[in-house]
């Protein structure tokens, strides 16, 4: 079942879009059945976790324009992979995490009190508009 509630239990919040994130480069981060690769953790990008990612084979910083992908900057809002922050977090390499943007679904790998712990203290969440997930 996808879910749209947050870690928190409330609604789930856009994360970015400015780079445009998200599986569906909607801006939010839910969970996608045809998503292997689970975007559902709202992050906001550091130097540190950048070049931890392109160290384990994750370019985010190098723009892509045959796949609509701008490249990222410390500071960005982004939807990242649940297996990837993990291993960043087990190497002290994880960013911070906007938790009403990250999904509930994180819940199932991720204790909550590891992303409180983790929690992005820098202000709002981006705003992004309303989505429609038919397509």
């Amino acid at each position: 079942m996808e879910s749209e509630a947050n870690v928190l239990g409330g609604e789930l919040a856009p994360c970015g879009t400015d780079p445009m994130t998200g599986a569906m480069r909607d801006g939010y981060c839910y969970p996608l059945q045809r998503d292997p690769g689970r975007h559902e953790i709202c992050a906001v990008m550091t130097e540190e976790f950048l070049q931890y990612s392109k160290g384990q084979g994750n370019d985010l910083v190098t723009p892509r324009p045959d796949l609509d992908f701008p490249g990222l900057q410390p500071g960005d809002h982004w939807c990242v992979c649940v297996p990837r922050w993990m291993e960043a977090e087990s190497a002290d390499r994880a960013p911070p995490v906007v938790l009403e943007a990250t999904s509930e679904d994180v819940l199932e790998d991720i204790p909550r009190s590891t992303l409180e712990a983790h929690e992005y203290q820098g202000g709002e969440t981006q705003r992004a508009e309303p989505h429609d997930r038919s397509n």
